[in-house]
Protein backbone atom coordinates (compact mmCIF):
# COMPACT_ATOMS: atom_id res chain seq x y z
CA UNK A 1 0.00 0.00 0.00
CA UNK A 2 1.88 3.44 -1.03
CA UNK A 3 1.58 6.43 1.38
CA UNK A 4 0.06 8.50 -0.83
CA UNK A 5 -3.40 6.88 -0.22
CA UNK A 6 -2.73 6.83 3.80
CA UNK A 7 -4.67 10.63 4.90
CA UNK A 8 -3.22 10.28 8.52
CA UNK A 9 -1.35 13.81 8.16
CA UNK A 10 0.50 15.04 11.26
CA UNK A 11 0.29 19.09 11.89
CA UNK A 12 3.81 20.27 12.92
CA UNK A 13 4.81 23.81 13.60
CA UNK A 14 3.05 26.69 13.18
CA UNK A 15 1.64 28.91 10.14
CA UNK A 16 3.00 32.35 9.39
CA UNK A 17 -0.87 33.80 10.85
CA UNK A 18 -0.20 31.52 14.04
CA UNK A 19 3.39 33.26 14.43
CA UNK A 20 1.48 36.82 13.73
CA UNK A 21 -0.62 36.18 16.47
CA UNK A 22 1.96 34.52 19.12
CA UNK A 23 4.37 37.71 18.00
CA UNK A 24 0.86 40.29 19.19
CA UNK A 25 0.26 38.37 22.14
CA UNK A 26 3.93 38.02 23.32
CA UNK A 27 4.05 41.85 22.69
CA UNK A 28 1.09 42.83 24.54
CA UNK A 29 2.38 40.59 27.39
CA UNK A 30 5.57 42.54 27.59
CA UNK A 31 4.11 45.89 27.69
CA UNK A 32 1.77 44.91 30.34
CA UNK A 33 4.57 43.22 32.38
CA UNK A 34 6.57 46.48 32.06
CA UNK A 35 3.61 49.00 32.98
CA UNK A 36 3.37 46.39 36.43
CA UNK A 37 6.98 46.07 37.01
CA UNK A 38 7.65 50.40 36.39
CA UNK A 39 4.42 51.32 38.71
CA UNK A 40 4.95 53.01 41.32
CA UNK A 41 4.58 50.03 44.28
CA UNK A 42 6.64 47.49 42.26
CA UNK A 43 9.32 49.89 41.79
CA UNK A 44 9.39 50.86 45.48
CA UNK A 45 9.38 47.19 46.63
CA UNK A 46 12.26 46.43 43.68
CA UNK A 47 14.42 49.71 45.20
CA UNK A 48 13.90 48.54 48.62
CA UNK A 49 15.08 45.01 47.76
CA UNK A 50 18.27 46.08 45.92
CA UNK A 51 19.33 48.75 48.99
CA UNK A 52 18.74 45.61 51.17
CA UNK A 53 20.88 43.60 49.66
CA UNK A 54 23.63 46.64 49.31
CA UNK A 55 23.86 47.02 53.00
CA UNK A 56 24.88 43.69 53.78
CA UNK A 57 28.01 44.40 56.06
CA UNK A 58 30.69 41.99 55.40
Amino acid sequence: MSRRGCSLRTDTGMVTSEYAMGLIAAVGFAGLLYKVVTSGQVRAALQAVVERALDVPF
